[in-house]
């Protein structure tokens, strides 16, 4: 009976793979336009260092949502917290291109404010879709945290794309980088939209989904009672009587102390990326051939590594799996900072290409080699909780890199 049922209840894999990716690509997609279109406020609010200004806003809105979602993630509906979170995107999204047609993009402290807010709310956003979908994820198959993950960065590869695109269409036409921020934020507003569809109607009627939320549901998990109805499942399945005789979940703090070394990877990735991405490379690398263009190439040769990184994983013989060799990895990189000064002070722009793009692929690929490794040998509500206390030292991990991202501008003026 069970050989039989286990074909049908793994099917959609691969629909699943996809629909992954496509929420991944939704959760980042909102804010990587922002950080895209730098150059278009740097124009427009040339005194108020918006690269930086912009993330350090964003971050402790999404570091302090988390924070508080992490603690509470046992007695959350997942649903609802994912949901809210892709609908505040779209909300935020639109709101962000409506302001741009009502103040027809004059700079002010007005209109710098009103994106600031914006972004703060896309924080609050990110904190509920990141945090929910990586847990989600994280007792389900390791492909799916990967293919979510690749869609994270994805959106930051496709987000440079367009942003190069529009820049080349527009360029010599008045108002261009106005034009081309306005098309910017209509697609992202789509996107967005497609993802609210996505999670909402199709994401929780995939068999295979169904199935790994019914064995996080027969091993105690409260969270996923809202998917399983959505998903055509009414009652929870029974109760394993395995699981009556030990009904416990170990708690966040007992699985923190277990996994403290992984969390620890995952602030210290982010700590020395964010340190150096956007702010550094939109501002700090000095006047090149490249022109205006340089930062933009900068941005997206980081954002087309930082997904190649992601995919790496996926061959079992290039994967870290060793807990002492990702953390021996992850604090060799930071050998990178010097490397940076140095370039930007004396080396060309080629030399400062190779290094961003070798930023972007330590970054994917350590980042899912610690996020598809950590979950194992829980049950499913654990590994929940432990996706949701990872990505808290995720986005720690990026508050702290932006914080010190301000450091490059000592002894410059303002």
């Amino acid at each position: 009976m069970v050989n039989s049922e286990a074909p049908t209840r793994l099917e959609g894999k691969y629909a699943a793979i996809v629909v992954c990716w496509l929420l991944g690509n939704g959760c980042l997609f909102s804010w990587n336009s922002m950080l895209t279109i730098e150059d278009y406020y740097i124009y427009l609010f040339p005194n108020y260092h918006p690269s930086r200004v912009l993330t350090l806003v964003y971050q402790p809105f999404a570091v302090g949502t988390l924070a508080i979602l992490a603690y509470n993630e046992a007695k959350l509906n997942t649903r609802l917290r994912n949901l809210f979170g892709y609908i505040l995107f779209f909300i935020s999204t639109l709101l962000v291109l409506i302001l741009n047609l009502a103040t027809s993009s004059k700079g002010g402290l007005g209109s710098f404010i009103g994106i600031c807010a914006l972004s703060g709310a896309f924080g609050v956003a990110d904190a509920h879709v990141q945090g929910g979908m990586v847990g989600d994820l994280s007792y389900m198959q390791p492909e799916f945290i990967q293919s979510f993950l690749a869609g994270l960065a994805a959106s930051g590869a496709l987000t440079s794309a367009l942003r190069l695109i529009t820049k080349a269409a527009f360029e010599n036409s008045k108002d261009g980088l106005r034009k081309g921020a306005i098309l910017f934020f209509a697609i992202s507003t789509f996107f967005e939209l497609l993802c609210v569809v996505l999670y909402a109607f199709i994401f929780p009627k995939i068999p295979i989904v169904k199935y790994f939320r019914s064995k996080a549901a027969s091993e105690g998990s409260k969270t996923v009672s809202a998917d399983l109805a959505a998903g055509g499942i009414q009652t929870l399945p029974e109760t394993d009587k395995e699981y009556a005789k030990d009904p416990e979940r170990k708690g966040n703090k007992q699985l923190l102390l277990e996994n403290i070394d992984y969390a620890l990877d995952m602030f210290l990735i982010y700590v020395l990326t964010l340190s150096i991405f956007p702010g550094f490379l939109s501002e700090d690398t000095g006047s090149h051939s490249l022109g205006t263009w340089y930062a933009l190439v900068l941005i997206a040769m980081y954002n087309v590594w930082d997904l190649i990184g992601r995919y790496i994983p996926l061959l079992k013989c290039l994967k870290l799996e060793s807990r002492k060799f990702i953390t021996i990895a992850i604090l060799s990189r930071f050998l990178i900072v010097p490397a940076f000064y140095f370039t930007a002070k004396y080396g060309d722009q080629g030399w400062m290409i190779m290094l961003t793009s070798f930023l972007g692929l330590s970054n994917g690929y350590l980042t899912v080699c610690v996020l598809t490794s950590a979950p194992k040998g829980y049950k499913g509500p654990e590994q929940n909780a432990l996706g949701n206390l990872l990505v808290l030292f995720l986005l720690g991990g990026i508050f702290a890199g932006v914080t010190l991202d301000w450091l490059w501008l000592i002894g410059k003026r303002w």
